[in-house]
């Protein structure tokens, strides 16, 4: 399968050099080689020290208390070889042996050679018996191995002066601090391998370097060569570099991850066209319309292939992004793979929803998305999270709730999502805007009810109420409940049943080890704290109607040490699909005040992307999705089936229609009486584009960018 439109320059290293050196001739600096510099201190006169000294650099050894370098090494394995077969594009190569996956990383060094990298999960190596063999044995089975590539010609290494294997682990460098001044009153600054490291996945490594060079002359233009200003230099050098590198570095992070799993996560699991647009976007740099800007036909004819997957009426001559494919399960077609996500409104009275709940959600169903969730209805009323929280435990309710669903049935094409819960620890607290998580106060509307959870806890340490733990009586109870309310939300005519089993509530305060403390059948392992939550997940799914689809969200991280992982994660999506579950809908989080989440854009994804792969499982991605090229990447990658998109349905109802008309989709229906309107937006849309293209087109007549 081949991509175009994806620039790549290189050039030999040798070349390079002698460029470089040959400047350095011209400008009078003296050049002194082979001579082995073992510490700064050896230069007392000098005003600055540059430690280019590389990934294993012995000044950044020297002072690491003062550079601190964190130092990752990964996992899998890799040789550097090269060979005189030429190639005119960037080529991977993937082969699969008794033992598992190799992938070969191929690009043009020169004129006359090509390099090819090859790399295998550490197992997958000492399996072939690579940990034990020498460098002509390893070059010799590089060259069987993808014999059909190099159609005949050899491999070559140039690493004749390592010992024994010439097989390494990649090294990631980040360093807290660039530079010290030293016991003489020398400076000394890092840079590049010395000082970050890029994968060479993305390969960015000698770009980043030369980067780091073009930086710090930039910075002497700017504060002048006086040794008195070296200081304002480095510090400003390392200000403007840092937030650069890691960019790339990050970059390179996700690209080296995707190539250290792809084995076991995409290789066998994803079709040719499929594994490819995953590994063109691994690094989540490149985008579903940065693809298209790099090989619109290729893209067209990828989106049209999984239009075509995916059963889309007329997919040879509509080509729909993936967003706007169908999705079918059960006797459930949502139109698109837009979710608008349950989100807590704290707005109903005695648990029932009222007029609010029904242009909230009504306004959603009709905004475009193919299924709308309600927030979390809660099973019973010691099940809330506050006063405010809706339920389904009484025929109020469910009589209300059926209202709202038959409105958006009746006024949209959307399917509506139910998701039962209960709050457990978490419960009895304040609206959200009188101060969340605070335990209820005298001037509530009511008194705070008594709670119970799997352990003993207190969320808030010194502020919320402690729950008790549960009894076999309270989990038949609560059990129960949720029975109850899968029922009446049947009878209420939703299309699709979520249990909650996230952000630390009742049945994820049993999955997770940092709020389940018990010493009976339903605390220790894995296994026996999920044993609570699969028993409520079978009870539901037995009278939730077989036709209709049940999907259950978890923490798929708590961001706490100690707390669940995103393997554990692989092990509860494993267990719940084992009892029938449909969809894993993937969140993380909010188990325990101290976590430390890494956000960003789509920060969630890769916990969906897991568990699809690697357990088997259909997926919902949330989590920092806003845009429809998030949400075209993430589907067309076999990243998640579904996107739940959460803030930017509460600021735009009618979200999926707006970025439908953004990126020129004009065969989304809206409601017959919005249709005029919905020309109107599609133009100002394309009249914006017009408009930047013109703009651009002076800049990139002069080579600009």
């Amino acid at each position: 399968i081949r991509s175009g439109g994806h620039g790549f320059v290189g050039i030999g290293r040798k070349k390079l050099l002698n460029i470089l050196q040959a400047r350095c001739e011209q400008l009078g600096v003296v050049l002194k080689f082979e001579s082995d510099v073992n510490s700064d201190l050896e230069f007392p006169d000098a005003d600055l020290i540059i430690a280019s000294d590389g990934i294993n650099s012995k000044i950044r050894t020297q002072y690491e208390d003062v550079f601190k370098p964190d130092i990752v090494t990964r996992p899998n394995r890799y040789i550097w070889l090269g060979t005189h077969r030429l190639y005119d594009a960037f080529t991977f190569d993937f082969q699969k042996t008794e033992h598992g996956w190799f992938q070969a990383h191929i690009y043009k060094f020169d004129e006359n050679t090509t390099t090819f990298i090859v790399e295998c999960p550490e197992h997958v190596w000492q399996a072939h018996g690579l940990d034990t063999a020498n460098q002509e044995e390893s070059v010799a089975f590089c060259e069987k191995l993808f014999a059909e590539n190099l159609q005949g010609a050899k491999l070559m290494t140039n690493s004749r002066h390592l010992r024994g294997s010439a097989w390494l682990n990649f090294q990631r460098v980040v360093c807290e601090q660039w530079w010290l001044k030293n016991q003489h009153g020398s400076h000394v600054v890092l840079m590049g391998d010395a000082v970050h490291t890029a994968h060479f996945a993305i390969g960015s490594g000698t770009k980043l370097a030369l980067e780091d060079a073009i930086e710090l002359t930039k910075q002497f233009e700017r504060f002048g060569d006086d040794p008195a200003k070296v200081g304002d230099v480095l510090a400003a050098y390392q200000e403007a570099r840092r937030i650069e590198t890691l960019k790339i570095q990050n970059a390179a992070w996700n690209a080296m991850e995707w190539f250290e799993v792809c084995g076991e996560r995409y290789c066998d699991q994803l079709e040719p066209e499929q594994f490819m647009y995953s590994m063109l976007t691994r690094s989540q740099r490149i985008s579903h319309e940065n693809l298209r800007l790099r090989d619109k036909q290729w893209l067209e004819g990828y989106e049209q292939w999984f239009a075509q997957r995916a059963h889309t009426p007329n997919a040879e001559t509509v080509k729909p992004p993936p967003m706007f494919t169908p999705y079918t399960l059960r006797s459930v077609t949502l139109k698109n793979r837009v979710v608008v996500s349950p989100m807590a409104q704290y707005s109903a009275t005695d648990g029932v929803p009222g007029d609010y709940h029904l242009v909230h959600l009504g306004a959603r169903a009709m905004g475009g998305a193919g299924l709308v969730f309600a927030e979390m209805i809660c099973v019973s009323p010691d099940a809330r999270i506050t006063p405010g929280c809706p339920g389904l435990w009484n025929d109020a309710q469910t009589a209300a709730w059926q209202h709202i669903v038959q409105w958006a049935h009746a006024h949209s094409d959307a399917r509506m999502a139910v998701q039962l819960g209960h709050a457990g620890a978490k419960g009895a607290t304040r609206r959200a805007w009188e101060g969340i998580d605070l335990p209820m106060s005298a001037q509530d509307t009511e008194p705070a009810w008594p709670l119970i959870s799997a352990s003993p806890q207190q969320y808030l340490d010194g502020q919320s109420q402690t729950s008790k733990e549960m009894t076999r009586a309270d989990m038949d109870r609560v059990t129960a409940d949720f029975v109850s309310a899968a029922q009446r939300a049947a009878q209420a005519g939703f299309d699709w049943l979520e249990l909650h089993c996230a952000h630390g509530y009742l049945l994820s305060s049993f999955i997770s080890p940092l709020t389940n403390h018990r010493r009976d059948d339903y605390g220790g392992s894995l296994a026996n704290r999920l044993r609570y939550p699969l028993e409520v997940f079978k009870a539901v799914r037995a009278v939730w109607p077989e036709h209709l689809p049940m999907s259950v969200r978890i923490s798929a991280h708590d961001w706490v040490e100690g707390g669940i992982t995103p393997d554990d994660a692989i092990e509860i999506a494993k267990a719940f699909k084992a009892a029938g579950v449909d969809f894993v809908d993937c969140s993380s989080g909010q188990v325990d005040k101290r976590e430390k989440p890494v956000y960003g854009r789509m920060f969630q994804t890769p916990f969906a992307d897991r568990i699809r792969n690697e357990a088997g499982v259909r997926t919902i991605a949330v989590g920092a999705i806003s845009e429809a090229d998030h949400v075209n990447s993430i589907i067309a990658a076999g990243r998640a089936d579904l996107c739940a998109v959460a803030r930017p349905h509460l600021a735009n109802p009618s979200w999926t229609m707006q970025e439908a008309a953004r990126i020129g989709y004009t065969d989304l229906n809206w409601h017959k009486a919005y249709v005029s309107g919905k020309r109107q937006m599609e133009t100002n849309f394309e009249r914006a584009a017009a408009m930047a293209a013109m703009s651009a087109s002076p800049a990139a007549a002069k080579g600009e960018n």
